[in-house]
């Protein structure tokens, strides 16, 4: 056996090994009618994972969102309105844990950071081409004379 065989044998080995240790969980919850599953979904799809911050409840994965995704399900059960919950997951976990925090003073960042950054951005942008300027002052008669004779070589 020569090493190449070997080491074929080890990857092949080692990948079938690590697939026994992906494991994905299922979640079953179980309600009482229709609407209360609708809004189970829904709540769920609006509020962020405060683990992952760029997934919502029904996307994320994380402990957390398990255990908050468990509270809405035992809080709908219970007869609790969704805006019910979601002042409860705002109380518990701040604005941040909306999708679509309030625009009020303590979210202000939230909605006009992006665009004060885009306004820097911007700014830099401008300022940096506008010192890259060339004037035609600043070039010689013979640089001049050599641009128009490259121009009209065209």
């Amino acid at each position: 056996m020569n090493l190449s065989k070997i080491l074929q044998y080890f990857c092949l080995a080692f990948f079938i090994a690590s697939s026994f240790m992906v494991q994905a969980r299922v979640e079953v919850q179980q309600f009482s009618n229709s609407q209360t599953e609708a809004d189970y979904k829904q709540l769920i799809n609006e509020l962020r994972c405060l683990v992952c911050q760029n997934q919502n409840l029904a996307d994320s994965n994380a402990e957390l969102a398990q255990d908050m995704r468990k509270q809405v399900a035992e809080q709908l059960g219970k007869g609790t309105s969704k805006e019910e919950i979601v002042t409860y997951m705002v109380e518990r976990y701040g604005d941040f844990v909306m999708y679509r925090p309030p625009f009020k003073s303590s979210t202000l960042l939230l909605w006009l950071g992006p665009l004060v950054f885009f306004l820097i951005a911007a700014a830099v942008v401008i300022s940096f081409m506008r010192s890259q300027k060339i004037d035609d002052a600043d070039l010689t008669q013979q640089q001049k004379s050599k641009a128009h004779s490259l121009l009209d070589d065209k």
